[in-house]
């Protein structure tokens, strides 16, 4: 184990920087070095945030997304599409679907994927309250945009045996070719699903 460099304060901050994706312990040290260096721009405002959220951040009861308000910010943007329902694993996902813009309708979070290896079952996700909101009139599509994993795929299946008594359409996100890839780079696995969800031309 390496030796402390710096008082028990910063070698928890390193720690705890650590813990973060796409951090390991030398990036946390860098990291670290760099809030110190520029506390007052940087560390300051940055604990100011996190005590912020700490004290707001809520789970909101219509979609399972985190925010400050509850119903979540895109649960109340009323210019948003009823009738399409966007199922996604967690919240990175929602927003990374924001991001893209691609679509413009309200979103379910499930928590995760059914992991029966890992002792996650239909109980530990937000299944029962997506089965209820698919059931409103106003929803007219559920488009499933889980992971291409087998934890996601089985969820999938899952959750389209669930819906069939539901009046909805159940759709789920296309998968091969990405924009911009070239076939010589792609695995076969993902080869194989683009031939299989070819599209006219």
């Amino acid at each position: 184990m390496p030796r402390a460099v710096a008082g028990p304060e910063i070698e928890r901050l390193i720690q705890l920087l650590a813990r973060m994706p796409g951090l390991g312990p030398r990036s946390a040290r860098r990291a670290a070095l760099h809030l110190v260096r520029r506390r007052a721009e940087l560390m300051e405002p940055l604990a100011s945030a996190l005590g912020d959220a700490l004290a707001k951040i809520v789970l909101c009861r219509t979609c399972g997304s985190i925010d400050t308000r509850d119903p979540c910010t895109v649960c109340a943007d009323a210019k948003r599409d009823r009738s399409i329902l966007v199922v996604v694993e967690n919240v990175a996902d929602l927003w990374a679907l924001e991001r893209a813009a691609a679509v413009s309708a309200r979103y379910h979070v499930l928590g995760g994927t059914l992991s029966p290896l890992d002792g996650v079952g239909p109980d530990d996700l937000n299944i029962a309250k997506l089965v209820e909101r698919a059931h409103d009139p106003a929803v007219k599509e559920v488009v499933l945009a889980l992971n291409a994993t087998v934890d996601g795929q089985t969820t999938a299946h899952y959750v389209t045996d669930l819906l069939r008594e539901a009046a909805v359409k159940v759709t789920r996100l296309a998968h091969g070719v990405p924009v911009g890839g070239e076939l010589d780079y792609l695995d076969e696995g993902t080869l194989a699903a683009a031939i299989r969800s070819r599209t006219p031309f």
